[in-house]
């Protein structure tokens, strides 16, 4: 019941227009965003390559409704990337379709990630396609196989959630192309014809899925927190022969740093999901309705840095 109120809060902008600027909520979600600007993004990056861990930033928001508003997220992203090479950033890009116009027309945000694709292939970088509902799984797969793969082999790849029913033969669609897959367990709110509703289903078939990359895929992100499912990982690795420059573990911002540190500290690669950016809230719910404990534990943390000071 808390996971669902949570996730429908998400998606109340009213609300967010009323805590935005309520200093408890923005210290909430400063432990999960990298603040609101590119540069405090870039910041927060250089210390996770301080790290040994490389990052993905994500510009929050999304969907858009007006042209203008999904060329000036573009401009942001084109941006981002040119202080990302500036900086010389171990860090690529995750975008949303959503927010670069998709829903205005598949035309124009075609041309727009287009264009974001193409300035990451000028840096020999790379973009993510972030997966959002399943509503989008379709379009979005499809937009990448048809218009964004092709020619951009190698800077741009996809998201599939192991809570959908479906991801298995997206898996196989996926490793046919060649394309780089991050597998999540997914964080929308989902009917039971479409997801599992069951924990233990999606974690089975997280594992099924990650397997079948591990083993037939091109460098999978495997991007949990799930210490049983990590450790799942390594040891198929090492019974297959695979080597840990073939995969990589991603973790979110704020989450698990002591694991994200330990996995490096193996021998494994780390790439920890930075996002930014003033549209924090649906993306701090989404979080908080993963594990609704986290309201508690960031609570406490807040109390103790305020008895602190």
């Amino acid at each position: 019941m808390l996971r669902t109120s949570l996730l429908y809060l998400s998606r109340q902008q009213r609300i967010f227009s009323l805590i935005r600027n309520v200093g408890f909520a923005r210290k909430m979600a400063s432990r999960f965003v990298a603040g609101e600007t590119i540069a405090t993004a870039c910041d927060a990056v250089a210390q996770l390559n301080a790290k040994g861990i490389s990052a993905s930033l994500d510009l929050l928001g999304e969907s858009v409704h007006t042209e203008a508003e999904a060329r000036a997220t573009g401009r942001q992203y084109l941006e981002l990337l040119d202080r990302i090479a500036e900086r010389k950033l171990d860090a690529n890009v995750s975008v949303k379709l959503t927010a670069l116009g998709q829903d205005v027309s598949d035309a124009l945000g075609i041309e727009v990630v287009r264009e974001v694709i193409a300035r990451a292939k000028q840096y020999g970088s790379f973009v993510r396609l972030d997966m959002e509902s399943s509503a989008y799984t379709d379009r979005t797969l499809d937009t990448f196989e048809q218009h964004l793969y092709p020619g951009f082999e190698d800077n741009v790849g996809i998201v599939l959630q192991s809570a959908l029913r479906r991801t298995l033969d997206d898996v196989e669609r996926a490793n046919r192309l060649r394309c780089r897959v991050r597998i999540c367990k997914g964080a929308y709110l989902e009917p039971p014809a479409v997801a599992f509703p069951d924990k233990g289903d999606v974690d089975r078939n997280y594992i099924a899925a990650m397997h079948r990359l591990m083993e037939h895929g091109r460098y999978p992100g495997i991007a949990t927190h799930d210490e049983q499912i990590i450790a799942e990982a390594k040891r198929f690795a090492k019974a297959q022969g695979i080597a840990p420059d073939r995969f990589e573990f991603q973790m979110l911002y704020g989450v698990r740093r002591d694991l994200q540190e330990q996995i490096v500290k193996e021998g494994y690669r780390m790439r920890v999901y930075v996002p930014f950016g003033s549209q924090w809230y649906p993306y701090l719910m989404r979080r908080l309705a993963e594990r609704p404990a986290n309201i508690a534990f960031m609570a406490g943390n807040i109390m103790k840095e305020s008895f602190r000071r």
